[in-house]
């Protein structure tokens, strides 16, 4: 199945970039393009894309709000964030309304290409760890997070799900869940699987993020 693609990006060279190594890949499709937070929503609406490649900083409509209009709309495309070391804020906005993860602009072109398939697959890119940090960053310093999210209550998760999802939140991938609370594998995965379907979460990353939402997952050191 090819995986069809929305590059979003206010510079030229680097849509054009992605977009030959998209072309070579075989399994990868360009559908669209766009140079605005603008144009990106307009041509996924057109489009119908399964995963947005979306810089985060645009003149006019940013890659967070432009990432808030693309998740609102029907059949909602999984969205992969470029950004750069010094856009934390940014980024952990982003993963709120939306993004299934994200990558820094100086990663190699080869590893975005595989991070498009990730997301593609239903995996958060960032998750479990690198997310974290990232949370627990702005979790512990709520005057610089964004606004909090609709929350979810606890009580809707059996008690071995609160588990999961406190391990997810953790940064413990589903072999280490599976070890740890001496489970199978694919038991593992079945959990992770009904948290989020009970949450009305995309992926991974925001699992992690509900984790600490909940309370499941201490911030202190």
């Amino acid at each position: 199945m090819t995986v069809r693609v929305v590059l979003v990006d206010d510079q030229p060279l680097i849509r054009s970039a992605l977009r030959i190594l998209i072309v070579d890949s075989g399994d990868l499709t360009t559908v669209g393009e766009a140079g605005t937070g603008d144009e990106a929503v307009a041509v996924v609406s057109q489009t119908r894309p399964d995963v947005v490649v979306m810089d985060i900083r645009m003149p006019g409509m940013d890659g967070i709000e432009a990432t808030r209009r693309v998740m609102a709309g029907p059949d909602a495309p999984r969205v992969l964030i470029l950004t750069t070391f010094d856009d934390d804020e940014y980024v952990y906005a982003a993963l709120r309304a939306g993004a299934s993860g994200f990558l820094v602009k100086d990663t190699g072109l080869d590893e975005i290409l595989s991070a498009i398939r990730v997301i593609a697959a239903g995996e958060g890119l960032m998750a479990p760890r690198a997310t974290r940090l990232l949370i627990e960053q702005f979790v512990r310093g709520p005057q610089s997070a964004p606004p909090p999210v609709p929350s979810r209550s606890a009580d809707i998760i059996t008690e071995r799900e609160r588990e999961v999802l406190t391990l997810i939140g953790q940064g413990k991938a589903n072999s280490e869940i599976a070890s740890e609370l001496w489970i199978s594998v694919a038991t593992a995965k079945a959990h992770v699987g009904r948290l989020l379907t009970k949450l009305d979460a995309r992926d991974r990353v925001q699992l992690v993020i509900i984790a600490y939402e909940m309370g499941l997952v201490s911030t202190s050191r």
